[in-house]
C-alpha cells in the first residue's frame, strides 16, 4: 500500500487534487470575504452598518488569505512548469490582483482611523474594489485556461507566453468572470445573512437571491457553451504515460471542441457534480427567501465546490493548455516536480494541513456569533 502512494503516477494524481483542495478552500473562505467587500455599497447605507459588514469579515480574512498562499506554494513546489507559465504569462492580471488584494488590509485597517464622513467612504469603496477585482480577474484567468494560453517552449523547457493583457479579456473569459463574480457574490451575502444582524443581515438576504439565481443560470449558459463547443477544448492524442518524465513535449495533441465533454461521457456519475454546481445555488436562493442563513451558507459552499471542480474534471488530464501550441499543453503526467519532490511535499502537506484546519475550525469556533451594531459602537477594537 505504501509502495503504491509513492508511485509516480499516483503522487501526480494527489498532488492533482491537493491542488483543487487548496484552491476551492481559497474560493470557499477567502469568497465570502470578497463577496462582502463587493457587497459593501449596496447592503450597508450609515457608517455603523458598513462596520458591521467589516467586522463580519475583519477578524478572519487575514487566515483565510493562507489558502492562497498554500495555493501558490503548491503550484510553486509541485507543478514548477504550471507556475513558470501562468505567473508570468499572466503578470499583469497577478499585478491587479495583487493591488486589488493590497487595498483590503489598507482599507481595514486605516479606514476608521478618522471620524471624516469622507475618509471612510474611500475606504470602503476601496474595499469594494478589493472584492469585486479578484472576483473577476480570478474567473476571466479560469475562462482563458478553458480556451487554451497562447504559449510554448523552447527546446531547453524556457517558456514563452505570446499574450497580453488584453487578449485575456475575451468575450468568453469576461463572461467566466461573470460567473466567477455572480458566485462570490452569493457567498458573500450568504455570509452577511449568517453572520450579521439588522439591517445590514436584512439587505443581503434580499439582495442573494438575485446573485444566486445569477450564478446559476450564468453557470447553466457555460454548460451550453461548452455543449455547443464555443469554449473549446483540447485531447491527447498519444499514449499516455502517467509515470514517465516531464517533459511536456512528449506527446501530441489536438484542438478538440468537444473535449472537455470526454471525462463526464466516460464517468457519468461525474454528472452529478455540474448539475449539482446548477442546483446549489437555486438552494441558496431559496435559504435566502426562507430566512434559513445556516442552511444558505452550506448551500453557497456547496455551490464552489461543484463549480469549480466541474472545471477541473473537465479538463483532467490537462492543468494548462496550449492555444498556440496545443502538443506543448501542461498536463497532470507531464508538468510535475520529480517523484522525490512530490514524496516529500506529501509528507510536509500531511502533516501542516491538519494542523491548518484544526487552528482555523477553532478560530471560528472562538468568533461564533452574530455581529450587531452594538458590538461595533461599544467595542473600542472593532473596525
Amino acid at each position: 500500500m505504501i509502495d503504491f502512494l509513492f508511485d509516480y503516477s499516483t503522487l501526480r494524481l494527489i498532488w492533482w487534487v491537493v491542488l483543487g483542495v487548496l484552491l476551492i478552500g481559497f474560493a470557499v473562505s477567502d469568497g465570502f470575504d470578497l463577496g462582502v467587500g463587493a457587497l459593501l455599497p449596496f447592503v450597508a447605507r450609515t457608517d455603523v452598518e458598513r462596520r458591521v459588514a467589516i467586522n463580519t469579515v475583519g477578524p478572519v480574512w487575514e487566515g483565510n488569505q493562507v489558502w492562497f498562499i498554500l495555493g501558490g506554494g503548491a503550484i510553486f513546489a509541485a507543478w514548477p512548469a504550471l507556475y513558470a507559465v501562468s505567473f508570468s504569462g499572466f503578470y499583469l492580471a497577478m499585478f491587479l490582483i495583487l493591488v486589488a488584494l493590497i487595498l483590503r488590509p489598507v482599507g481595514f485597517k486605516y479606514r476608521s482611523k478618522r471620524e471624516s464622513a469622507r475618509w471612510r467612504n474611500n475606504w470602503d469603496w476601496a474595499l469594494f474594489v478589493g472584492g469585486a477585482v479578484p472576483a473577476l480577474v480570478f474567473g476571466v484567468a479560469v475562462g482563458n485556461t478553458l480556451q487554451g494560453v497562447p504559449f510554448h517552449f523552447t527546446d531547453d523547457l524556457r517558456p514563452i507566453y505570446e499574450g497580453n493583457l488584453f487578449g485575456l479579456l475575451n468575450p468568453l473569459a469576461i463572461f467566466c468572470g461573470l460567473v466567477s463574480v455572480a458566485m462570490i457574490v452569493m457567498h458573500g451575502a450568504a455570509w452577511l445573512a449568517f453572520k450579521a444582524e439588522g439591517a445590514v443581515a436584512d439587505r443581503a438576504a434580499a439582495f442573494g437571491p438575485r446573485a444566486a439565481l445569477a450564478a446559476s443560470a450564468l453557470f447553466a449558459l457555460g454548460g451550453v457553451l461548452v455543449f455547443a463547443g464555443l469554449l473549446g477544448g483540447y485531447e491527447v492524442t498519444s499514449p499516455i504515460v502517467w509515470d514517465g518524465p516531464s517533459n511536456p513535449l512528449y506527446k501530441t495533441v489536438v484542438a478538440n471542441d468537444a473535449a472537455w465533454l470526454k471525462n463526464f461521457q466516460a464517468h457519468p456519475l461525474l454528472w452529478l457534480v455540474p448539475v449539482l454546481g446548477v442546483v446549489s445555488p437555486l438552494l441558496a436562493a431559496l435559504g435566502f427567501r426562507m430566512r434559513k442563513s445556516g442552511l444558505t451558507f452550506l448551500a453557497s459552499q456547496l455551490s464552489i465546490v461543484c463549480i469549480i471542480a466541474t472545471v477541473g474534471l473537465a479538463m483532467f488530464p490537462f492543468i494548462l493548455p496550449s492555444s498556440s501550441n496545443p502538443g506543448h499543453s501542461l498536463t497532470v503526467f507531464d508538468a510535475s516536480s520529480s517523484r522525490m519532490t512530490l514524496r516529500n511535499m506529501l509528507f510536509v502537506t500531511v502533516f501542516f494541513l491538519p494542523i491548518v484546519l484544526v487552528y482555523t475550525a477553532w478560530v471560528y469556533r472562538v468568533l461564533w456569533g452574530k455581529v450587531t451594531e452594538a458590538d461595533v459602537t461599544g467595542e473600542t477594537h472593532a473596525y
